[in-house]
Order: C-alpha cells, then structure tokens, then sequence
C-alpha cells in the first residue's frame, strides 16, 4: 500500500471516531511517520531488533492538564507507516488496525496506561 492511500485510511479512521473522542482531539496534531527510531524504540524500552510500534502518543494527559495548558503546543499522535503494511497486507487488516491504533494513542491522550488500554482491547 502506498503512503497516499495510507493517509487516507488514516484520515477515514479519525472521521469515524466517536463525537465525544473526535471533540477531544482539537489541540491534537495526528501525523503519519514512515517508522520509529531505534533511539526512540530503545528510550521506550523496546528492542529495535525485534520490536516496533503501530503508534505513539506524545504530550501530556487531559487528567494532568492545568489551566495554563492552553499555551503548550499541540499533542501528536504519530500513526507509524511501514511497521503496519509490513504486518499487515490487506486494506481491510490495515484499516483495522490504524483504527485499533488510533484509539490505543487516544487512550493514552485521556491518561489511560498501556495496561488499563490493553485490558480494554486495544
């Protein structure tokens, strides 16, 4: 699958979201990067030789949030491109799996950890 279709299920897959997820994501940049970095797999903890990352959210939680927030720059949740073709082959797998990624990311935008998302499914 090429990066332009790719944007495009991507871009399917935040118009599908849930209203009261949609209206969260208004300081939120969603941006598509072709992989992570061995430098940022090794900062999480990962094995650059064995592991990857579908996605990841940078900022900081809305539960953390104060008021002077308003003034941060924009949080990003960054869909990573390459690690998701090479898992997955079909557009439809793909498509469920940038969603199931999507929502993964906006879980930890409203402060879940990576155990209470992975409990939840996702």
């Amino acid at each position: 699958m090429d990066r332009e279709r790719f944007a495009e299920l991507v871009a399917e897959a935040v118009d599908a979201l849930p209203e009261q997820f949609a209206e969260r994501l208004d300081n939120v940049a969603i941006v598509i990067d072709d992989e992570p970095s061995r430098q940022l797999l090794q900062e999480l903890e990962l094995d650059p030789r064995r592991d990857t990352l579908f996605g990841l959210f940078h900022g900081v939680p809305l539960r953390e949030r104060g008021a002077n927030h308003a003034m941060h720059l924009p949080d990003t949740i960054t869909i990573f491109y390459r690690p998701l073709v090479h898992a997955y082959r079909s557009p439809g797998a793909i498509r469920r799996e940038i969603s199931r990624t999507l929502v993964h990311e906006i879980g930890h935008l409203f402060g879940f950890s990576e155990e209470e998302i992975r409990h939840a499914g996702y």
